[in-house]
């Protein structure tokens, strides 16, 4: 595609359907989208290229707007390269932003925080055409516990009883800066914004803040589960395919 030349760092904004995918992470035999991307870069570069992410989504969560980094020594611009990757990268997968970065700025290292969404539709019939992108709750939930639920997890925690990896060896205390929950023409979106998350850890908030609307916890039970540190006190996981990461904090 073009002369070699010495590497410069590019930041990629992307966005993709991870329905079919095993999550970002690159995995041997499954598909993931920094497997994809890679592929597509390798093909484009004639060399073996390795691209990183702001953070790693669970197999079928969503992103409008992840974040990554890769160093690049190619004589393309911004623009061949964007349309490079479009033309050859799958339908549910596009990068929407290629731009020139500062040789050390590093997706994941230098991000100060993430915002998510959490979908559910709340009613008596299913929306058919956006099926992939909501988890669907037909008795009506109690939007009010669920807000007052939601207070006990702003701050900064040990948030060990959401965390869905077991053998979690590092600090599993993080800083929630704000849960704000919406409801629009029967949708009701849950945005998070904090400053990192643990695996699984919006899906099993989500799951808790699910359960309080339901009238099978009390708001005032979350503090307690936070306090236990214990996985198997908070209720399930939220299924993956509610869950849509909006946007990477510089």
């Amino acid at each position: 595609m073009g002369e070699k030349r010495v590497k410069r760092n590019y930041k990629l904004k992307i966005s993709y359907d991870g329905t079919r995918y095993s999550g970002w992470e690159r995995q041997p035999n499954r598909e993931t989208i920094q497997g994809k991307l890679e592929n597509v870069l390798s093909r484009m570069c004639d060399e073996d290229i390795e691209i990183i992410g702001a953070g790693r989504t669970d197999a079928g969560v969503h992103a409008k707007a992840m974040i990554a980094n890769v160093h690049l020594g190619i004589d393309m611009s911004e623009e061949e390269i964007l349309e490079y990757l479009n033309r050859y990268l799958p339908d549910d997968i596009a990068v929407t932003k290629v731009s020139l970065a500062a040789d050390r700025f590093h997706a994941r290292y230098n991000a100060k925080g993430k915002t998510y969404c959490y979908t559910i539709f709340n009613g008596k019939v299913k929306p058919v055409f956006n099926r992939k992108y909501y988890t669907f709750i037909e008795e009506q939930l109690d939007i009010d516990a669920m807000k007052k639920a939601s207070e006990y997890l702003i701050g900064e925690h040990d948030f060990k009883s959401f965390c869905g990896n077991p053998k979690m060896k590092k600090s599993t205390v993080r800083r929630i800066n704000s849960i704000d929950i919406k409801t629009s023409k029967g949708y009701i979106y849950i945005y998070y914004n904090g400053t990192g998350f643990l695996q699984y850890m919006v899906r099993i908030m989500t799951g808790t803040l699910i359960a309080v609307g339901r009238g099978e916890i009390e708001p005032e039970e979350v503090k307690s589960i936070l306090e236990a540190r214990d996985r198997s006190i908070a209720p399930g996981t939220a299924p993956a395919k509610g869950l849509c990461l909006e946007k990477v904090h510089y």
